[in-house]
């Protein structure tokens, strides 16, 4: 039997980033209560637990992890800083495997001062250092690339074609791409870097949320579905033509969101996760 589209909620993800004000049994609780497929773990919520269990606790729940965030921050003027973000980037993989999450989604990194062309090689670097952990333990690393107004100090990977690029560099079947469409919408090149993307088996993950106009923070000011600008719909069209079949995660970064009840949040992000996405 089909599900009823009205009330389909079997690919829907949420990121405990999203629903801040609750810890992580709060989440799952909440999640499953309100009939949320997956959830995404950000690794603060880790912070004191115990991964394994968490993951067990999840399950019971009737969640899916769907991926840890965050890794990556690979870039650094000092090589000992370097060397301490690739073994952190290893603690994520680490924490991936025992939470049952077959995937980490990596924010690159960047450094003010530092060149662009200098970061990436860094980025790369950092990844293929931890590529043996990551084939040990079978957990995916996803490069999301992120909107060029943070290229500055948060990634110096910023379009959909550079994110594809390294991996080509890299060549690791664990290696692929998180894409967000609140990073992606504006390209004039997303439907043939899109392309790409898929036809490589690189599509490891879809975030949304929605671009607001003004947007009064570069970081905090996401709006929920359909508050914006992005073209979700045609997006979602676009991915799926491609053979994107998996979850659609909801990642909002919001000071007004975050001011209400997380329990009236999560009710609206059901409606236009249903009517928007």
């Amino acid at each position: 039997m089909k599900a009823d589209p009205l009330t389909d909620f079997s690919r829907l993800c949420v990121h405990t980033i999203t629903t801040r004000g609750w810890k992580l049994d709060e989440a799952v609780d909440q999640y499953a209560e309100a009939g949320v497929s997956g959830i995404t773990v950000w690794r603060q919520w880790l912070e004191g637990q115990d991964p394994q269990k968490s993951g067990e606790r999840i399950r019971a729940a009737g969640l899916k992890v769907v991926s840890l965030c965050r890794g990556g921050f690979y870039p650094a003027l000092e090589e000992k800083t370097r060397s301490q973000s690739i073994e952190d980037n290893k603690r994520a993989i680490e924490d991936a495997a025992a939470l049952g999450a077959p995937l980490v989604v990596l924010v690159c990194g960047a450094v003010p001062g530092q060149s662009l062309s200098e970061s990436r090689k860094q980025i790369a670097e950092g990844i293929a250092a931890t590529l043996p952990l990551a084939e040990s333990l079978g957990v995916r690393l996803a490069i999301e690339p992120l909107h060029p107004m943070y290229a500055a100090d948060r990634s110096a990977i910023n379009t959909l074609a550079t994110a594809n690029d390294l991996c080509d560099e890299l060549n690791h079947p664990l290696v692929g791409i998180a894409y967000d469409v609140y990073h992606l919408w504006w390209d004039p090149d997303l439907e043939a870097q899109t392309r790409r993307t898929a036809e490589a088996n690189r599509f490891f993950a879809y975030h949304v949320c929605d671009w607001m106009t003004p947007t009064t923070d570069l970081l905090n000011d996401r709006g929920l579905m359909g508050e914006g600008c992005i073209d979700l719909r045609g997006i979602r069209s676009m991915v799926e033509r491609n053979g994107f079949s998996g979850m659609i995660e909801v990642e909002v970064f919001s000071n007004r969101w975050w001011a209400k009840p997380p329990r009236e949040f999560l009710q609206e992000i059901k409606y236009t996760y249903l009517n928007h996405t």
